[in-house]
């Protein structure tokens, strides 16, 4: 492996008692939120490890989190097939929003933060007005689990994953499909998101693949390999360091965080200190952190420092 890069483990987080299904750094970068099919959210304070609140309120467990760009309020998805947002200055749930016909797997806030996409094991994305609380659209996306949905840096455009093999572009205003982007073999698609930039989407498979998809020419750039994922929705995600230091993360079945570097597409570090399959990665908007989160019994966060090695 190339020695570009170094890590190690600041601090170890083990306050959930079931598997920890997310872990996600606010925007700001002070807090990091971590969602547990113990049925509740923690945040934790991030340069001291401290647990700051438990949130509590959901009556099955949480799938995805995702904050608001102020770093107040937090979205979270539950398998009690509602939506929830809580402010997180004072703990409290402030809206519940009920829809969904099954499981909400993903949510995401839309940069504006006035709109929210959430995706279900209904198959369906549905777009609710944040203020209100109403929803404004109701999508039949996919035909199988919406995995993950995400946002356009402008807003304008939303990119949905599923077990169907497909990732899918659409119109935020209308609704309307764009894009259908599909791999030849067909492999469950677990996890999509948005390059910072939004002209590429990075998109994981259960073949134990991640694809780098150029929206605009519809062709995949590059994919990552040598991780194990068949079975799980594990996230990826994209740590830009510096302008030359750009790299692809992901969690993976074997216990272990890989990284690769996004343009040579070779895996740089492996980080091994879980117990069992990592699910969940989330890298921090402006330090060279990154955190990790692990199914059951391991059940544990981790958050790492990043060195660049020139």
């Amino acid at each position: 492996m190339s020695d570009k890069l170094s890590s190690s483990c600041l601090y170890t987080l083990k306050q959930h008692d079931r598997a920890v299904s997310c872990v996600k750094f606010s925007s700001n970068g002070n807090l990091l939120a971590s969602s547990s099919a113990d049925k509740t959210v923690k945040l934790w304070d991030v340069p001291t490890g401290k647990l700051v609140h438990t949130l509590q309120g959901h009556n099955q467990g949480i799938s995805d989190v995702c904050w608001s760009r102020d770093s107040r309020y937090l979205a979270t998805a539950s398998d009690d097939k509602t939506v929830a947002v809580w402010d997180t200055h004072n703990s409290e749930q402030v809206a519940k929003w009920i829809g969904h016909k099954n499981f909400v797997f993903c949510v995401n806030f839309n940069p504006q933060c006035n709109l929210l996409a959430s995706g279900s094991t209904d198959e369906t994305i549905r777009v609710w007005d944040v203020r209100t609380g109403r929803t404004l659209k109701v999508i039949p996306a996919h035909s199988n689990v919406v995995t993950a949905v995400d946002f356009s840096k402008d807003g304008t455009l939303i990119v949905s994953s599923s077990y169907d093999g497909s990732c899918r572009f659409w119109d935020t205003a209308s609704g309307m499909c764009l894009k259908t982007l599909v791999v030849d073999s067909h492999p469950a698609t677990s996890h999509v998101r948005f390059s910072p930039n939004s002209r590429y989407i990075l998109a994981s498979t259960l073949d134990s693949k991640i694809r780098l998809w150029d929206f605009y020419s519809s062709r995949i750039c590059k994919t990552y390999g040598g991780h194990l994922n068949h079975f799980h929705a594990i996230y990826s995600c994209f740590v830009v360091m510096d302008q030359s230091h750009s790299y692809v993360v992901s969690g993976s079945e074997d216990k272990c965080v890989y990284i690769w570097d996004l343009q040579s597409r070779q895996v740089i570090q492996k980080l091994q200190d879980h117990m069992n399959t990592v699910i969940c990665v989330s890298a921090h908007a402006r330090e060279p952190l990154l955190a990790s989160s692990a199914l059951e019994p391991d059940c544990s966060i981790k958050v790492w420092k990043l060195n660049c090695i020139d």
